[in-house]
């Protein structure tokens, strides 16, 4: 595998994940691919099947890439696309999606294995603000 592990942010509202993907952009090597996939495709709230599948092809540059999804459907629709066209390399991550796609980012930026990433953004979970 070569590049570095891709980032596919999945969410109900486009200003929600372009404005995450904004923050990793600031965080992140610009080697590390963030696609965003969020809201219909018609500009809605929602969550799109066809946006998910086509960001997972465009995110992993050939050393993987993690799905992070925000709430409810999109977890749903996220699962359903990597059921119907499984590909290698691309994992769906229980995250929180801020804070995982942070971890996600930076961990991804060092060139780190598709597993290191994957387990950065779970770590996620257990950050603690206060």
């Amino acid at each position: 595998m070569s590049g570095h592990v891709g980032i596919v942010l999945v969410s109900h509202s486009a200003a929600l994940a372009g404005g995450l993907r904004e923050l990793l952009g600031e965080l992140a090597s610009a080697e590390v691919r963030v696609v965003v996939a969020a809201g219909t495709e018609d500009g809605g709230l929602g969550t799109s099947y066809e946006l998910i599948a086509r960001a997972v092809v465009a995110a992993d540059s050939g050393a993987g890439a993690v799905v992070l999804p925000d709430l409810g459907s999109s977890v749903l629709t996220a699962r359903t696309v990597l059921e119907d066209e499984p590909r290698p390399g691309v994992v769906l991550v229980d995250a929180p999606f801020v804070e995982g796609a942070v971890a996600a980012a930076v961990t991804a930026s060092t060139g780190a294995a598709l597993a290191e990433v994957v387990a950065a953004a779970e770590e996620a979970r257990g950050f603690r603000k206060l």
